[in-house]
């Protein structure tokens, strides 16, 4: 059911060491208990286009939290902080979890809450929804979309990104859904089928769905690589798996 009603607020959470971080809040109007999302934003930030994508979740029934994992760098607007990230080498781990942490606890402190978090992240931010999925508590599914780097060779891991995600792969704790472009070269092709024989291996709840004709960002209204047939079903894939396992 849609709701025709919601509201949409910056908050603040407590994050990666009590820091004190923005977050955006939406969430439809009405009675009733909600499903919670966490929104994990793309390497561009924490832009207009997320906090659409947490109003869209907000109509279609969940309470939706996308925390602002770039607060730190202190820029005027996403696009400088996206590239002070990526000039230091990327989003440190640890700090993105304890963000991504801080944001479920938010979540489930809500008195409207149902019990039940997911976490949905796209591009960098697919590969740290499976991070958390792995390492975090309180999430019960998980969506990567499109998410670059969850397998990693020995020479791109850093300081900052220690351990690839797959790695992790036998502490998945709620199931997992990933959406893919069979044009992305990250993850490319060979990365996805990398990461689902090991799901299968550690026979994990899992559902990979790779798209012909499309690449990496397909969801991405403002941006060339949009694709309508892999966006339109892949919105249908998202919202049935919240649906099936939020509810």
């Amino acid at each position: 059911m849609p709701y025709e009603g919601q509201i949409a607020e910056t908050v603040t959470l407590r994050g990666h060491q009590g820091d004190l971080i923005d977050a955006y809040l939406a969430r439809p109007l009405g009675g009733g208990r909600l499903p919670g999302v966490v929104v994990i934003h793309h390497m561009p930030g924490w832009d207009g286009p997320t906090k659409e994508i947490a109003r869209r979740f907000a109509h279609h029934g969940f309470a939706t939290l996308s925390p602002n994992l770039q607060f730190r760098e202190g820029k005027a607007t996403p696009e400088e902080n996206s590239a002070s990230v990526r000039a230091a080498g990327g989003m440190p781990d640890d700090r993105t979890m304890g963000d991504v942490q801080g944001a479920i606890d938010y979540l489930r402190a809500l008195p409207y809450l149902n019990g039940k978090v997911g976490v949905i992240g796209y591009c960098s931010g697919g590969r740290q929804a499976y991070l958390a999925a792995c390492t975090l508590r309180g999430i019960d599914a998980a969506i990567n979309c499109y998410g670059g780097g969850v397998v990693a060779k020995a020479e791109e891991l850093t300081s900052r990104q220690p351990v690839a995600p797959i790695d992790f792969t036998k502490d998945l704790q709620c199931p997992l859904l990933g959406l893919f472009g069979v044009e992305d070269t990250r993850p490319s092709p060979d990365d996805t089928a990398k990461t689902e024989a090991a799901l299968k291996q550690h026979n994990k709840t899992y559902e990979f769905h790779t798209y012909d004709n499309a690449g990496h960002a397909f969801f991405a209204v403002d941006r060339p690589h949009y694709r309508q047939h892999a966006a339109m079903d892949g919105w249908q894939k998202v919202l049935t798996w919240f649906g099936k396992h939020l509810a």
